[in-house]
Formats: structure tokens, sequence, C-alpha cells
């Protein structure tokens, strides 16, 4: 067994539970890519191997779905949105539920992670006008928007990942992800009015966020596309990653708005983390230390192609070093499953909805609290994990339910 693989892909794991290691100034990006590089140096795998490592289906679905979130970013829709939302007449609890309900939905079509962070400096802003606490629509936002992007294949990058390798169907997935998606919402809100408790107002700082204004033609242009790629999903057999490709192509083909500052808005770190750990995955696949594990798992008693050993494994492996690394590495389990829908319905929904339990259990959330660090409202890791940990495992147990549910019809 090569032990110079295993230890690239330990450097690059704990750096996934760490989020950087001390004197470096490396992201869990950076990490990967230093592993990948590593590997590919020491030609612990071949350059045409690493290649082939690389999901690109994934890869291009996720860059078409940025550059549509991009879209709507540019056209100030999440702007006009946002706003429209936080001015509405109601009472904090009813804007509360507003916000999730616009956050979750938002969060299903497009990625979570561009929701979050077009939304969270708007709500800040608006909430000092109104002197409302930040806090409880902060992290209603954080938390609605993980439990909103499990309800659809293309709500997150994991699920973007499940749905691409185990070529699971876009309907199919949707009649096991809405309905724990929107009891989740709900419990989401009922947990998050309960701990507030009637203290919702509160003096902030006001300060004035820089945002895109509202054009109607270049959103309504981005909505049309939105509506005919989810329809396209859903009644034809073309792939999505090309039906994604296209609408990012019929986008970036505009009089007004530059491709630059479009591909400026794309995640490119995602991207390369995706490519980095589909290398340092491939490397350790290659050692024969996987089907180890698994065996030692066995002896064990805990059989990941269990559904119930599956759910609990990952969500606990989703926070050690976050969703996307912890589906890369359970994916194989996935895949040997006899039902493989099955299974990629329980690692999608387990991955997503676990994210809520700490901050850094997703990006959404850690892109909510630098936002608002920023804009001088903190949320520290106990005021986050006060909500964070009983929505987790409200949705959790609500998911559990349902798929036990769906798998005895």
């Amino acid at each position: 067994m090569d032990k110079t693989i295993l230890l690239v892909f330990g450097f690059v794991y704990v750096g996934m539970i760490l989020g950087r290691f001390p004197g470096l100034a490396m992201d869990r990006t950076g990490i990967a890519l230093i592993g990948a590089i590593i590997l590919l140096a020491g030609e612990r795998i071949e350059l045409t191997d690493a290649w082939h490592a690389v999901d690109v289906p994934t890869i291009g679905l996720l860059f078409g779905l940025m550059v549509l979130s991009a879209q709507f970013r540019l056209g100030g829709l999440y702007t006009a949105i946002t706003r429209r939302m936080v001015v509405a007449e109601v009472s904090p609890p009813a804007l509360l539920a507003i916000i999730i309900a616009v956050s979750g939905l938002l969060s299903a079509l497009l990625a979570n992670d561009i929701v979050c962070l077009a939304v969270a400096p708007l709500l800040v802003e608006t909430c000092a006008r109104r002197r409302l606490n930040p806090l409880p629509f902060l992290l209603g936002l954080a938390c609605a928007s993980n439990i909103g992007s499990a309800a659809t294949l293309i709500g997150n990058p994991q699920n973007m990942l499940i749905g691409q390798k185990l070529r699971m169907s876009f309907g199919g997935y949707l009649l096991d992800g809405l309905v724990p998606a929107t009891f989740g919402l709900a419990a989401a809100w009922a947990i998050l009015v309960r701990q507030t408790r009637g203290r919702w107002e509160a003096e902030t700082p006001l300060r004035h966020v820089e945002a895109p204004r509202f054009h109607p033609y270049q959103s309504g242009k981005g909505v049309v596309i939105l509506i005919a790629l989810v329809v396209a999903f859903l009644a034809t057999p073309i792939p999505r990653e090309l039906l994604a490709l296209a609408a990012a192509g019929i986008i970036l083909t505009s009089r007004r708005m530059h491709s630059r500052r479009m591909l400026g808005l794309v995640d490119w770190e995602l991207l390369v983390l995706f490519i980095a750990l589909f290398i340092v995955n491939r490397a350790l696949e290659s050692t024969g230390a996987l089907t180890l594990v698994m065996q030692r798992l066995d002896a064990m008693h805990v059989d990941l192609g269990h559904m119930g050993w599956l759910f609990v494994v990952t969500a606990i492996l989703s926070n050690l070093v976050s969703n996307v690394p912890a589906t890369m590495l359970l994916l194989p389990a996935a895949s040997a499953h006899g039902d493989p829908h099955l299974a990629g319905s329980v690692l999608a929904l387990s991955s997503t909805l676990a994210g809520n339990l700490f901050i850094a259990g997703s990006i959404a959330n850690i892109i909510v609290v630098n936002q608002a660090e920023r804009l001088g409202v903190h949320i520290g890791w106990r005021e986050h994990a006060r909500a964070g940990v009983p929505v987790t495992l409200a949705t959790l147990l609500i998911a559990a339910g349902w798929l036990v549910l769906r798998s005895a019809m």
C-alpha cells in the first residue's frame, strides 16, 4: 500500500476538518489543490488518470448553474426580492416565515451559496433600518438555504455530484426531497420563533450595502431560462450538464452584461476543490485502502449498504470534513447499493441537512457568518449551534421518516 498516497490523503482530509493549517494562509481549496499537486509531481497518479478522475459532467453542471445564478445577481433580482421581503408590513415572526420560505425556494432552484452571498448583507442593512435583531433572520437564511437546497438535485454542489454520478432522475429525486425540505423549513421557523421569544428588536449599526440595481429585462431573461431549464430537466432525456451549459451559453451571449463580470461571479474555488478532491480520492482508490476500510466497518457491524447506517455515517462525516468531501468519500458505497436511487437520496438528504449542525458544516453557513461579520453583526459558534443543533436533529428525523415511508411504498 502506497504510504505517500495515504499521507497526502490524511493531510488533505485533516485540512478539510480544520479548515486551515496554523501558519499557512490556505483554506480547504488550497489544501486539496496542494494534495493533488503532490500526487501528480510525485508520480503517484498519472496525468491521464488524474484527467479521467475528474467528473466533467458534474463540473459542467456546476459551472452552468453558477453562470445562471450570476445572471440573477447582476440583474438585481436578489436585491429586489430581499428588499421587498424586509419592507413588508408584517410582524417579525411572519417576516421570518417569508424569508425562510423564499430563501428555501431560491436555494432549491439555484446554488444556495450564491443565494446566501447576495441576500445576507441586504438582510443586515434592512434589519438595522427597521430596528430588528438581525440574528434570527440571518440564522433563518442559513438554515433555509441548506434545507431548501435538499429539495432538488441542483440545489447544492453535493446533490449535483450525487445526481450525476448515480444517474438519478430529477423528478424521481424531487419526490424524495420536496416533502422533507418543506416540513424542514416549517420546523426551522418554529424553532427560531420559539428561541427568539419575542426579542425581535435590537439596535445595530446602519451600514449601506452596495447591491446591483434591479433590471427587469435581465432578471426576466434569467427567470425564463431557469423555468425552461427545470422543465427540460423534468421532461427530456438530455443530460443535465448539457442543458446547463446551453443555458450558460445563452446568458453569456449578451449585449449588455459583460462576460468578464458574469465569469467573475463563478465560484472558481469550489470548482477547483471538486477537481482536486476527485484526483486525491482516485489515488486513494488505487491503493485498495477504501476496500480495507469497508471490510473493517463490516467487521464492526457497520454496513454502509444498509440505509440506516449510511444515513447516520453521512451526517457525522459531513460535520467532520464538510458535506462535499464527505459525499465524495461515501459515493462508492452508495453506487454499490442494490438501489442506487434510494442510496443517493439518503446521501443527498443526510449530507445537506446535517450541514446546519455547526458553522463549518456547510459553505452557506460560513458565507452568512462572514457577510454578517463584515457589517458588524457577530454570529459565534454558540449562537449558531443553539439554533443549528435542534434544526438539524428535527430535519434529519423528518427526512429519515419520509425515506422509510417512501421505501415502503
